[in-house]
């Protein structure tokens, strides 16, 4: 059945793209952007730029007005309360960074930093550094079968000296959801404070954060449909009292003298130096167009794309799905064929997809695979979409057989 998507005129790039003959099932990698952020962009651009806070003149303070209003619009997107809770960063990469820095004091020699098997390089290596440099043990949360976290086996493993528990919401190699609350739960019990890295997870439903509990959740714009260079961290208000500066320079600094300096607290004193301005207004017009969208009709509309996809995958012979995915996206391999060739023959046909190891390595090591192959979507594609994919792939495997 023909699945339209009445979103697709809004991201002109997508025409761009036909024109190309590609078609775009990249969107967990990052997606295109709507009309709507292109504008919020460009008037910035064109209607005066300037920095941010410390400008009296009339340019300056409306940028600082922009800015900050975006600060309560993505309060209000994640139901996180008081605007002060939103830190702005480069990208979620960045905002990780800034968690395992300013978390550094919270860890001595002997303590346990837990993370899951199933984590992006963003969401490990920060925290593998950070228990290299402190002495401290970096404990790995197995995932089941399906590629959820094993419960069970957690609570075995986050006791008494975890002091931080960082794990996915959903994870861009498997697109399995992760038992949150549970989690979350558990992580509190032993006094240890919770990361989400929300990178894929923001972008299919709505957050509450407030419900959910963590005391501090990661995701990057790009892959929300806002523009590029720009990340979001937000943090309970205790646990932000926590962290401690770890960049330094212009506008997080409250008093400076050359032996002694004060700093701001969260958010200020945690965006040190210019901030990505004209990304965080375009952000803010990025969560103002999703606002005004059917969120039910966008959900139905991925969810039924998403079982295409897994049907169609599951009816060609030889093709290995990994794990058992929730939403968004499929990764795959195929029996006797090499990842590397089979994307290789894709791309010559147009079909826009990632492969490799998605930078999870060690969880590929821990599949036995060398790579896959992942198709993911968004609230643009459709189901021509999903045939040409499909075409695409079965004249690839009859070449490579």
């Amino acid at each position: 059945m023909f699945q339209p998507s009445p979103w697709r005129a809004e991201f002109p790039a997508l025409a761009a793209l036909q024109r190309q003959q590609q078609t775009y099932l990249d969107s967990a990698a990052t997606t295109q952007k709507p009309q709507a952020m292109l504008d919020a962009l460009s008037h910035y651009y064109t209607h005066g730029a300037a920095n941010v806070h410390r400008a009296q003149h009339l340019p300056g303070a409306l940028a600082t007005q922009a800015f900050e209003e975006c600060r309560e619009k993505v309060a209000q997107w994640l139901h996180a309360g008081a605007p002060a809770q939103v830190i702005f960063t480069h990208g979620a990469t960045s905002a990780l960074n800034l968690l395992a820095y300013g978390l550094e004091h919270q860890v001595n020699s002997g303590d346990e930093i837990a993370v899951s098997a199933l984590e992006h390089h963003a969401n490990l290596l920060p925290w593998q550094q950070l228990a290299i440099r402190r002495n401290a043990r970096l404990v790995v949360l197995p995932a089941d079968a399906h590629g959820r976290i094993d419960l069970a086996l957690a609570s075995n493993l986050v006791g008494p000296r975890t002091r931080i528990l960082a794990v996915t919401q959903l994870s861009n190699v498997l697109g399995t959801l992760q038992p949150l609350p549970e989690l979350i739960a558990l992580a509190r019990q032993q006094g240890a404070l919770s990361v989400i890295d929300g990178a894929q997870g923001v972008v299919h439903g709505r957050q509450d954060l407030a419900s959910l509990g963590c005391d501090f959740y990661v995701f990057s714009s790009h892959k929300l449909y806002g523009p590029d260079g720009v990340g979001v961290l937000y943090g309970r208000s205790e646990a932000l009292g926590k962290l401690r500066h770890w960049q330094f320079g212009g506008e997080m600094v409250h008093q400076a003298d050359y032996h002694h300096a004060s700093f701001h607290p969260a958010p200020l004193g945690f965006e040190a130096g210019t901030p990505p301005i004209g990304g965080v207004i375009g952000l803010g017009a990025t969560l103002d167009w999703l606002g005004s969208l059917d969120e039910k009709a966008v959900m139905a509309h991925e969810h039924e794309l998403h079982q295409q996809l897994l049907r169609g995958l599951g009816d060609r012979e030889g093709v290995r799905l990994l794990g058992a995915p929730d939403k968004a996206l499929a990764s795959f391999v195929v029996q006797g064929v090499h990842n590397a060739d089979l994307a290789h023959l894709l791309t010559d046909q147009g079909i826009a997809v990632r492969v490799g190891h998605h930078c999870a390595m060690p969880l590929f090591n821990t599949l036995g695979v060398n790579g896959a192959i992942r198709a993911s979507l968004a609230m643009y594609n459709d189901s021509d979409d999903l045939q040409r994919f499909f075409e695409a792939l079965d004249r690839a495997m009859e070449l490579l057989r």
